[in-house]
């Protein structure tokens, strides 16, 4: 199938922008790529050292220096459901290592925290610096530099971005992520929704409200909506650097241990000690990207990987931008309906067909790219099913067609003839709005303004019967320079309740939503921020605001002359319990807007000359001209 000129298009113009910041990138991994293992190169000293606790076994095979070593970097721990299943893992892996006539090593641990645990709480303001956080433990782990190849044992919000992201500082390695899989089945998402308005709305018990989200959140495994967590997964399939149909296998089944073992001799036949080396720096590349983007669009996943997909790009020396990012979502139809878009969770997902019917559909449709992957026959193997025959793995031919278009439809007839998201413009700035999860009938909004700098204040807003009817919730100084970005998860219930009544009610914030919410017409991501002189601070209470989903415009309908001449704000929010947000003063200092990664650590190569990546001055913060307005081109990047 001839691929579609949107996708060639955009390609093509991320390659340009890029061209001086992907070949410094591949000149430095070739650089740290040296003939044979990397502790070929240690002194006896360093190679003594990193082999001091090893068996006697794998003692021989590191002193010899002609097996692959591998490197794990696990997210691990109890506090997330997803993440608990890696306890056993590094145990699986150097097992399997063995038998291989190889080593593997732990070579360093990643935190990961819950955003399920924290939402609407003050360590929420940690979430988002997580990322970057995760991205220097992995170099931390692999600057060891004994290491022929990474496993990384991740799979949720910022882990996965983070690890990637790490990663790639040492491009010139395989690197292969190995999932855990989903939890099974709970009470189903739509009860569970229903439950948190009914509590918002004081008709139902905290004993209630906790019996649901506990007949949600349940076992072992990912939550099963299509929040941020599974859809890194199907990111991660759709660059081809994860098992192919790896995703959505239940933890604890002979299938999951399967593939954990495959994940672990791929990652051993493609080193370079081998004759099939393939780098993961050289597997990111623009096509990959693109490929990450168009599996974000046509599944309607989370809104939070237009910030991390940025920074992963940027960690490769590829320039993404959200107007990339736009111009894909319009070309690349809605194929799937999972909760938020939809009642569907994951596991009923891969039971119609899952990623490897959309990607075989997005392929058959030049929608997608047939890329060089970790393993062999490209992306046409993402197309297949993992299954056990005769207790052995084998990946037969998958769905050709849905196995419930509820939940999966084909090309031909899409829920929408375009992606999930959209890229608003306005003189606000510049947002993101998930209109995958918005009924058309909410997806254009004009109400007056609540204007508030911090989502509880809104909830006691609703307790003391002062809210307007219709309105649109401004949600300010919640970007990352102001406290790093929280969600705004929180207030879903009360919003959802109050659409439920008829009201006509929207979100406007430069702070994140939850990839698991979804329903609210919701203007996220808000760029520039208020903590950084972004017109977002001009608003004031009572300012009649336009959200246009189907339009792609956010205004606040002021006169311009009165516009112009209107400071911003004050921050009105008393300080947070501390909980570490002291420890990471600095990143709050320096990240970078939300459309540039949000990125609070230097990521990838130097910006070439010619491209500006601090929109401060084209934005003019605080000044008479609408920046905002005026169309972007390719010098604004």
């Amino acid at each position: 199938m001839t691929l579609h000129p949107v996708l060639h298009e955009v390609t093509e113009r991320i390659r340009q922008r890029s061209r001086g910041s992907r070949a410094a990138y591949l000149a430095g991994i070739e650089a740290m790529r040296v003939a044979g293992p990397m502790r070929g190169h240690a002194t006896c000293g360093n190679l003594a050292h990193a082999m001091a606790a090893s068996g006697a076994v794998d003692k021989a095979r590191l002193r010899a220096d002609v097996v692959p070593n591998l490197g794990i970097i696990t997210a691990y721990n109890d506090v997330l459901s997803a993440h608990e299943p890696y306890q056993d893992y590094p145990k699986l892996i150097r097992d399997i290592a063995r038998e291989a006539g190889a080593t593997a090593q732990v070579a360093g641990g990643v935190p990961a925290m819950c955003d399920g645990v924290t939402q609407g709480r003050a360590g929420m303001d940690l979430s988002l610096f997580s990322r970057d956080v995760i991205a220097q433990a992995t170099a931390i782990g692999l600057s060891h530099d004994v290491f022929d190849a990474a496993l990384l044992l991740g799979i949720c919000d910022k882990i996965v971005p983070g690890l990637l992201i790490g990663a790639l500082a040492f491009g010139h390695l395989p690197a292969v992520f190995v999932p855990g899989g989903p939890m099974t089945p709970g009470i189903p998402n739509k009860l569970k929704a229903e439950i948190r308005e009914r509590y918002a709305a004081g008709e139902a018990t905290r004993d209630e409200l906790l019996e649901a989200e506990a007949g949600s959140y349940h076992a072992s495994g990912t939550c099963t909506f299509y929040g941020t967590a599974n859809s890194n997964q199907v990111l991660l399939e759709a660059m081809g650097v994860q098992m192919p149909g790896s995703a959505f296998i239940n933890p604890g089944t002979p299938l999951r241990d399967a593939l954990t073992r495959e994940a672990v001799q791929r990652a051993l036949a493609i080193t370079a000690l081998g004759d099939d080396y393939r780098p993961l720096g050289h597997l990111i590349d623009e096509r990959a990207i693109v490929n990450a983007v168009v599996a974000l669009m046509a599944t309607g996943g989370s809104t939070n990987h237009t910030i991390h997909w940025v920074a992963v790009a940027r960690a490769a020396g590829i320039m993404l931008t959200w107007d990339d990012i736009d111009a894909l979502a319009h070309a690349i139809p809605l194929l799937a309906r999972v909760y938020p878009n939809g009642e569907a969770d994951v596991n009923r997902f891969a039971a119609a067909g899952g990623q490897q019917y959309v990607f075989r559909e997005l392929l058959d449709a030049g929608l997608m790219y047939d890329l060089p992957t970790l393993v062999a026959g490209g992306m046409a193997e993402y197309t297949k099913e993992p299954r056990l025959v005769d207790g052995r793995l084998a990946y037969l031919d998958g769905a050709r067609d849905s196995g419930d278009e509820q939940v999966v439809r084909p090309v031909s007839a899409p829920f929408e003839a375009h992606g999930g998201l959209r890229l608003l413009r306005g003189n606000l700035g510049r947002s993101l709005m998930k209109v995958s999860a918005v009924k058309p009938e909410y997806r254009v909004i004009e109400a007056p303004a609540v204007v508030v700098d911090a989502p509880q204040v809104l909830n006691k807003l609703h307790a003391a019967g002062v809210l307007p009817r219709d309105f649109v919730a401004v949600v300010r100084y919640n970007g990352p320079r102001a406290n790093g970005m929280p969600e705004m998860h929180s207030l879903t219930p009360l919003l959802g309740m109050l659409q439920n009544q008829g009201r006509r009610v929207a979100l406007v914030t430069d702070g994140r939503l939850s990839g698991a919410s979804g329903k609210i017409p919701a203007a996220i991501h808000v760029t520039p921020e208020a903590a950084r002189g972004g017109p977002i601070g001009k608003v004031r209470e009572g300012d009649l605001i336009r959200l246009d989903g189907e339009n792609g415009t956010l205004e606040v309908l002021v006169g311009a002359e009165e516009w112009a001449a209107r400071a911003i704000a004050p921050n009105t929010t008393p300080s947070a319990h501390d909980v570490g947000r002291n420890l990471f003063a600095v990143n709050r200092e320096v990240v970078g807007h939300a459309d540039q990664g949000a990125l609070s650590i230097s990521c990838g190569p130097p910006s070439p000359e010619g491209h500006a990546w601090d929109y401060d001055a084209e934005y003019e913060l605080g000044g008479g001209r609408d920046a905002a307005l005026a169309p972007h081109t390719e010098r604004d990047y």
